[in-house]
């Protein structure tokens, strides 16, 4: 029960790392409001939760935009009473090259995976500072380290994040806000069937995520429930230490120079 006493909002929360962190959160004993578009999936991840004796709400909300930023916090607060842990988890992708990629889907990727990062932070660091500190974590990635070809935006973003965080810890450390990035490697999610299927549209998935796994000096994709315990360590006291940073959960792949 590491997250007891404690009231974490997360932002894509309905499925993958989103709805694993949500899952383990509430099983740590955090109150947890669930922000995603997909408003039958996260009702059905707060029953979830609710049914196994956690304390979980959903909010339906678009994080692009400030005002549904602002009514998710608010409604997280009248609720529970507070944020102690913000998961700026939601995030898309599109596959394209600079030439390639619309000024459109430029725009969207930015605004999911950093704007509405912007957004979620100016709500939360006012109460966070005023109830004496709390811990803000960024889904990031291995590709904002080193990515893979046609990829422009989502690298760009990914990388964006990694500075946006440093940038955030030091302005707030006074404030006794944490802000710590977590960048992934391949991990089982919809994110990833999707790229699977793209890459190799006549391959089965599984057969494809070992292909992804192979790439990986551990010989495996990762799983949600594995990012989730990563987050969970940095929502809780037991990294009191630790700001600034970017954690990786990779299964080694940005150790090796044989990145794909």
């Amino acid at each position: 029960m590491q997250l007891e006493g404690k009231t974490a909002l997360i932002t894509g929360g309905t499925g993958g790392i989103g709805r694993a962190t949500a899952v383990l959160f509430a099983r740590e004993g955090a109150a947890v409001c669930i922000v995603d578009l997909n408003r039958e999936a996260g009702e059905a991840v707060a029953r979830e939760i609710s049914s196994s004796g956690g304390r979980a709400i959903f909010e339906c909300a678009d994080v692009t935009r400030a005002a549904d930023c602002r009514r998710a916090v608010h409604r997280t607060v009248e609720e529970f009473g507070g944020i102690y842990v913000l998961f700026n988890n939601a995030g898309i992708i599109r596959r394209a090259s600079a030439v390639e990629i619309s000024e459109e889907d430029w725009d969207a990727v930015m605004a999911v995976n950093v704007k509405s990062i912007f957004f979620m932070c100016r709500e939360v660091i006012p109460l966070m500072a005023r109830a004496g500190g709390g811990s803000i974590i960024n889904l990031a990635s291995v590709q904002g380290h080193a990515c893979q070809r046609g990829v422009v935006a989502y690298a760009a973003s990914k990388g964006a994040i990694h500075s946006l965080t440093r940038a955030l810890a030091l302005d707030h450390a006074a404030d006794n806000i944490r802000v710590n990035s977590i960048s992934p490697g391949s991990v089982r999610t919809p994110m990833l069937a999707r790229s699977a299927a793209h890459f190799a549209p006549d391959v089965p998935a599984e057969e494809a995520f070992a292909r992804f796994g192979a790439a990986h000096p551990l010989g495996r994709i990762g799983t949600p429930e594995e990012v989730a315990e990563l987050a969970a360590f940095l929502a809780s006291d037991k990294a009191g230490f630790c700001t600034g940073g970017d954690y990786l959960v990779d299964g080694g792949l940005l150790a090796g120079i044989g990145v794909q």
